[in-house]
C-alpha cells in the first residue's frame, strides 16, 4: 500500500481551481451580479513559497474576471487559464509547456466541473467542503474549506513530503 506521503513525493506541479478552492463557495455579488471573489493570503504566501522553490503552479478556472488574474500574476503564477469550459485542455497544455506527465499533478478541486480532469492526474485532492463526488476520487481531502486554507494545507504537506517547506526562500516574499 502507497502511503500519501509517498505519492506527494512524486508532485512537480500544483494545480488549483478558483471558486470553492481558492476562493470561498459563498460571496457577495458586485452591481453586475457576478460574485466577489475571496483570497486567502496564506494560501498565496503558499503558492509563492512554491513558485520559489521551482514547483509548476498553474490556475485553470471557469470564471473570468480580471481581479482574480491579477491577483494570482502577482503572486508569480505564470499559468492561469480562465473562463475554461473543458478543463482537460489546459491540463494538456500546462503539462506540454512545463513538460511534466499527469502522475507528476495535483490537482486541487470542489465541485462536478473538476471531476474529469481530477479522474487523470496522479493526485487529486479537495477541501472539505466539496461535494460527494469528487471527494470519493481524492486521495487527500482537506481539513480546511474552500477559501479558508485549503490550498496551503496541501502545498504545505507537497513541500513537507521533499522537505522542500523551511528553507532560505521561506522567509522572503520574492525569490532570492
Amino acid at each position: 500500500m502507497t502511503f500519501i506521503k509517498d505519492k506527494l513525493k512524486d508532485i512537480k506541479a500544483l494545480v488549483f481551481d478558483i471558486d470553492g478552492v481558492l476562493s470561498m463557495d459563498t460571496s457577495a455579488l458586485n452591481s453586475e451580479g457576478d460574485p466577489v471573489r475571496t483570497a486567502n493570503v496564506k494560501d498565496g504566501y503558499a503558492l509563492r513559497n512554491a513558485l520559489n522553490m521551482g514547483y509548476h503552479v498553474a490556475i485553470i478556472t471557469g470564471g473570468a474576471v480580471d481581479r482574480v488574474r491579477m491577483r494570482y500574476e502577482k503572486l508569480g503564477v505564470p499559468h492561469i487559464y480562465m473562463g475554461v469550459r473543458d478543463k482537460i485542455q489546459p491540463l494538456n497544455d500546462f503539462m506540454e509547456k512545463v513538460g511534466i506527465t499527469a502522475d507528476q499533478v495535483l490537482y486541487m478541486g470542489d465541485d462536478l466541473i473538476d471531476f474529469q480532469i481530477m479522474s487523470l492526474v496522479g493526485f487529486p485532492c479537495s477541501p472539505i467542503d466539496a461535494v460527494h463526488e469528487i471527494k470519493e476520487i481524492s486521495l487527500y481531502i482537506s481539513d480546511k474549506k474552500g477559501g479558508e486554507g485549503c490550498v496551503r494545507d496541501i502545498i504545505e504537506q507537497v513541500m513537507r513530503a521533499q522537505d522542500t517547506w523551511i528553507n532560505e526562500k521561506s522567509y522572503y516574499w520574492r525569490s532570492i
